[in-house]
């Protein structure tokens, strides 16, 4: 049984349209109907037609919906949920896509007082972006976590949980605010830390630019991946989850002075205990099936 038999899509970037290519693959009795604000997006994906049908209004899109995936960057959900407000059915579920919870929540619930909500984050994406960026499999053995608030319907969580396990994610279920401190560790401040590295790299006066990009070792390639990431959708995240952010930021800070002392005062052994807890880490996060083990991090060489 289909946990839904019609979706609408709103935002069609790497998200949304792997959604709408997962749902081909995994529900192809689904009926996916798309919007974007970008009239571009919208020719595009119809050129490339993974949804069924693509609208000229948000509002349009969700009309005969069972689910509303919002696809948009977190700053924008409150205007994107007024826009549909009128249109969207009683009895469909609205969820979304982004890397913070606890501001999506608000504002869903002042823009669609009654509605049925149920926040989700699937922990999956590329540096990419754009509908040619989808794929199918992104959320495959990925995590997807729902943050629904204290009074939605059990039927509602299971209903959203099945649609996501049918796209090939794991599902986990906590709170808006929890899920903020958790992906401020996990990913906002890896990202921030990227974003600073590469900045500090390109405006050494010491080392050219060309330098860098010659003789850029595999670490520093890894953050430059990091750091190609949208930068419409990071803004928005850093600045809707600043407080668990820059609690973060102030331990990180914290420990990286500590990291620094270390080295000034030849502390070998506090290095190495050090590096070697990371290292433990890493095997596990391998362990759990959320990277490869394969060496150069599967890179191939071709």
């Amino acid at each position: 049984m289909l946990p839904f038999a019609n979706i609408s899509i709103i935002g069609l970037g790497l998200i949304g349209s792997s959604i709408a290519h997962a749902v081909r693959e995994s529900m192809p009795s689904a009926r996916i109907t798309g919007f974007d604000a970008d009239p571009a997006v919208r020719a595009r994906v119809i050129e490339l037609g993974f949804c069924d049908d693509v609208s000229d209004s948000a509002g349009a899109a969700v009309t005969d919906a069972g689910l509303v995936m919002l696809c948009v960057p977190v700053g924008v959900i409150a205007d994107v949920a007024a826009e549909l407000a009128v249109d969207l059915p009683d009895d469909a579920i609205i969820s979304d896509v982004g890397s913070s919870k606890e501001i999506v929540l608000a504002a869903l619930t002042d823009a669609l007082p009654g509605a049925r909500i149920i926040p989700a984050h699937p922990v999956a994406g590329t540096e990419h972006s754009g509908p040619d960026a989808g794929f199918a499999t992104l959320f495959h053995e990925r995590w997807c976590i729902l943050t629904p608030p204290e009074d939605a319907a059990k039927a509602d969580i299971e209903q959203v949980k099945a649609f996501w396990e049918k796209l090939g994610a794991n599902v986990e279920i906590m709170g808006a605010k929890h899920h903020d401190l958790v992906l401020a560790v996990t990913s906002h401040l890896p990202h921030l830390i990227a974003y600073t590295i590469v900045g500090t790299a390109s405006d050494l006066e010491d080392v050219t630019r060309s330098e860098v990009i010659k003789y850029s070792a595999g670490g520093f390639r890894d953050f430059t991946r990091i750091a190609a990431s949208d930068p419409t959708m990071w803004r928005d995240v850093f600045l809707s989850n600043k407080e668990a952010v820059l609690e973060m930021l102030q331990r990180f800070s914290e420990d990286l002075t500590a990291l620094q002392r270390a080295i000034r005062w030849d502390k070998g052994d506090e290095l190495f205990d050090l590096f070697s807890k990371t290292r433990a880490i890493r095997r596990r996060i391998i362990e759990e099936g959320q990277d490869d083990a394969a060496p150069d991090f599967g890179r191939t060489h071709d």
